[in-house]
Parts: C-alpha cells; structure tokens; sequence
C-alpha cells in the first residue's frame, strides 16, 4: 500500500536545492516526432500542511479514496528534499481512474499560499475533477463551506459552438490550492464520463497552468515532451470573467494529451498581462508546490532530450533497484515558467 507514496519520494532523490474554453477530444497519441517518449500524465503532487485535514476534505467531500499513507525522515530524506531537518508524511489518493498525492512536511514547516494569490499568476494550477452534476456538487461544495474562486458555477452560452452547455466552477481546498469542477454534456468531453453510474466526483481529466507565454511553453511540452495538442481557442466574456474571478480576462488556451492519463491544459492570458512570475525561491516545503509526474519510456534519453533544450533541473537522475516501487528511475525538472515536472521511467518498459 505504502509503495506508490514511497515512488513519490523517491523521485526527489538528489535535489539540491468569442471562441470556448472547454475544447476537448479523445486522448490522442503524443507529437511522436519529438525524441522523448512520454506514455501517461499523473498524478500531480501537492504540498499540504495539515493531511488529517487534507485526507478529510479530498475523501469527505469529494469522495477520493486513501490508497497510501506513510511517514519518512532521515539523513537520506533531508538530502532527498533539500531540507535540512525534513520529516514527510505522503498520501496516495484516488478518484475514479487517475490519483494525486498529498505531501505534508511536518519539519521544516514552509510558506503558505499569499492571500492575494490569482488565477492569472504563473504560479496557478489546478485539476480539474468531473462531475455527473454540477448543482449537485455545488450544493455538496457549499454545505462544506469551500472559498469560492468562481462567483459560482459558469454555464457556457449556446452561441459558444464547442461548448455549449458546459458547466465549471472554480474553489479552493483547505490549504487554497485552486480546483475546478466541470460537467460535460453529452458529445463533449471523453466518453468515460459518460457512463452510466451513481458517482457525483467521477475522476481528473486535466490540469491547468498558468503559462507567459503559449508559443514557448508548446516548444517545451510539444516539441521536447512530445504531447499531442487536442484542442485550442481563445476565450473571453462574462462566463470566462466570472470562472477565473478575473476582471477582463481574455485567454489563449491550448490542451494537450499523452497516449494516458490526464491532460495539460495551457492558459496564456492575452489580458491582463499583469502576472506574477512563479517565485523563483519556491520550496518542496512550500505550499505553493505542485508537480506533475511524466512516465517516459526512455529516462536517458528523455534527460538527454530536455539538457539539450536547455531546460531547468531540480534533480539528477536517481536509479531504482525495487522494482515494485513500479519505476526504475527518475529527476525533476521546471518547465519554461517555472512548474515542476517529475520524469520518471516505469519498470513496464
């Protein structure tokens, strides 16, 4: 049970230091012309500072299932981290068919996220959960009285060709990293979420991050990752105001898929051009922190692949030998703005 949080600490092993929103399409094969392999997405981690209450609130209130709880410290774990002093708990928890994983640092304790934290900020990412209603999962979001991002759920209008009748809200969990919740009509979205079945909370189907710009973030997870893009459009509006709580905002929004797993969906606002850069002092501590996991089938040359587009490493490759912690080897790397990537290579290949 322990085995896929301890996969997540693993990972770490040597760091130092007008047209819609919701666009989407089957998951379709990755760019196979880049010469990194990338087979699934996910899941994505975050840090937390209190996991009882953390565990509460993802099991409670939106229904994930606990799948792995265990606690590290040692010499080994601090130069893991890069914290002098560290002592983790890490959480596995599931939804449907995708995870997150939940990491508390019980020492040392790092930063809050700012209260004036925006959607339009570099630093933003969310996942976006699926639901079977949307007034449902609202009623079941204000009855545990989440802090809204959203002024509430957004229906997206009947001229917005590709998405009409979508429905999505924005809130926050108890530590205020940013969620979303989405409902999707029939013909939109993936067709398993659309079966038939007695969930409300059905399971992730992508995560979003705030990029500066799209161009240069398609470079790095199209042409050096090898994600295949499934949908584009530039949106703006009331509904999209009202999602993003933010005033004018007109985005540029790009999704892209692997072959599995969940989507990476890019968000470019064209306005305002206002956001903050991701802090370049962010630690694993920091509740701020979110990464996304990547399981290539090649590490060397996917390490080769990303040192030759110049990209930001966290981390050296770390060597597994036991292979039921279910990969061989792994880094971390920042993408173009600034968000943590885990590259990691499963013991499928």
């Amino acid at each position: 049970m322990q085995s896929k949080l301890i996969r997540f600490l693993l990972l770490f092993v040597a760091v130092l230091g007008a047209e819609p929103k919701f666009v989407f399409a089957e998951s379709g094969p990755a760019n196979r012309s880049a010469t990194l392999r990338i087979r699934s997405v996910g899941p994505v981690l975050m840090t937390v500072s209190d996991m009882d209450r953390s565990i509460d609130f993802y099991s409670r209130v939106l229904t994930f299932e606990k799948t792995s709880d265990t606690e590290l410290a040692g010499n080994e774990v601090e130069h893991f981290f890069g914290l002098f002093g560290t002592r983790v708990r890490l959480v596995r928890m599931t939804l449907g068919e995708e995870a997150i994983e939940l990491v508390e640092f019980l020492a040392p304790r790092g930063r809050a996220i700012p209260e004036d934290s925006r959607s339009n900020d570099l630093s933003f990412q969310h996942i976006a959960i699926i639901v079977s209603d949307m007034d449902r999962a609202y009623e079941t979001l204000r009855r545990n009285h989440v802090e809204h991002s959203s002024s509430g759920p957004q229906r997206l209008p009947d001229w917005n060709k590709n998405a009409a009748g979508i429905k999505a809200f924005y809130f926050k969990d108890p530590d205020r990293h940013p969620l979303e919740i989405l409902e999707f009509p029939e013909g939109k979205g993936e067709q398993k979420w659309h079966r038939a079945g007695k969930r409300l909370f059905l399971g992730i189907d992508h995560t979003a991050i705030v990029v500066a710009d799209t161009d240069s973030s398609l470079k790095f997870y199209r042409d050096v990752l090898g994600l295949g893009v499934v949908g584009e459009s530039e949106n703006y509006g009331t509904e999209q105001e009202h999602l993003n709580n933010v005033f004018g905002a007109r985005l540029r929004i790009t999704s892209l898929r692997a072959p599995a797993g969940p989507g990476i969906e890019l968000l470019e606002y064209l306005n305002p051009r206002d956001a903050r850069p991701y802090p370049v002092d962010e630690h694993a501590n920091d509740l701020i922190h979110r990464q996304t996991e990547l399981d290539v089938e090649d590490e060397e040359a996917a390490m080769a692949s990303l040192r030759s587009a110049g990209t930001r490493f966290v981390s050296g490759s770390a060597t597994f030998v036991a292979q039921e912690l279910g990969f061989n080897r792994g880094f971390v790397v920042r993408d173009p703005d600034g968000h943590a990537l885990g590259i990691v290579q499963s013991s499928s290949k």
